[in-house]
């Protein structure tokens, strides 16, 4: 059976991150979270007093074309690691999250990165989730899927994942940020965030994790099973 390369794109809090961790484990795929590469560059910016924004786009990608980012897998889950050091924790703080978004829009950034991603994914048997796989990254890619579900449910599970950690956050400002990286995703200038015309739309609003994860691998084999068939 030929391995793929599956692309997953959609906004933030759609379950993105559960759905590519379980659909490589149930595949023996290797899983790319590419927005821990952007929160590692971003949490590097902030520890280096570098303002994220336009104006210091010279310097943003100089620093991104400067680090190290290597994602392993360890103990049934992802570390995350930037010059070595282990930064697993702490790309995941608010902040971090804020200042990933701000980065994002840096084209020349982005130029560093999406060739990382290309050379991480190029032989194929990966799930990588993003803004921009299906549309930028990978556009060639066997199999994508856009994942979405409502702003509500989005900021609850956001806000979920927070409180489990500890962290003191607020539902109600949660969803405006919610909002605020939709617009800000959409309408930046360089791989804004849109569904790749033959991407399949799955929405998660009334659906568990395993569900749509049992969806995705369903597809990933039928369409592996298709590309290895004779012509």
């Amino acid at each position: 059976m030929n391995k793929l390369i599956i692309a997953i794109d959609g906004p933030v809090g759609s379950g993105k991150s559960t759905l590519a961790r379980r659909v490589a484990e149930v595949l023996s795929y290797i899983y790319i979270d590419t927005g821990a590469m952007y929160r590692a560059v971003a949490l590097k910016a902030l520890r280096r007093g570098i303002a994220i924004d336009p104006e210091h786009a010279d310097d943003l990608e100089a620093l991104a074309r400067e680090t190290r980012i290597d994602l392993r897998a360890q103990d049934g889950g992802q570390r995350v690691f930037l010059d070595g050091e282990d930064v697993t924790t702490a790309i995941r703080t608010p902040d971090a999250a804020q200042a990933a978004s701000k980065i994002a829009v840096i084209a020349g950034v982005r130029h560093v990165l999406v060739a990382e991603q290309r050379r991480a994914g190029q032989q194929g048997g990966v799930v990588m989730e993003g803004r921009d796989i299906g549309s930028v990254v990978f556009p060639d890619a066997q199999l994508k899927i856009f994942l979405t579900a409502s702003p509500e449910v989005r900021a609850e599970r956001r806000w979920r994942e927070h409180q489990q950690k500890g962290d003191t956050i607020d539902l109600a400002r949660t969803l405006e940020e919610i909002h605020e990286r939709d617009r800000r995703d959409q309408g930046r200038a360089t791989s804004p965030l849109v569904r790749a015309p033959d991407a399949v739309v799955v929405d998660s609003t009334a659906m568990e994790p395993e569900e749509v994860a049992r969806l995705v691998v369903m597809l990933a084999r039928e369409h592996a099973n298709a590309e290895s068939k004779p012509d």
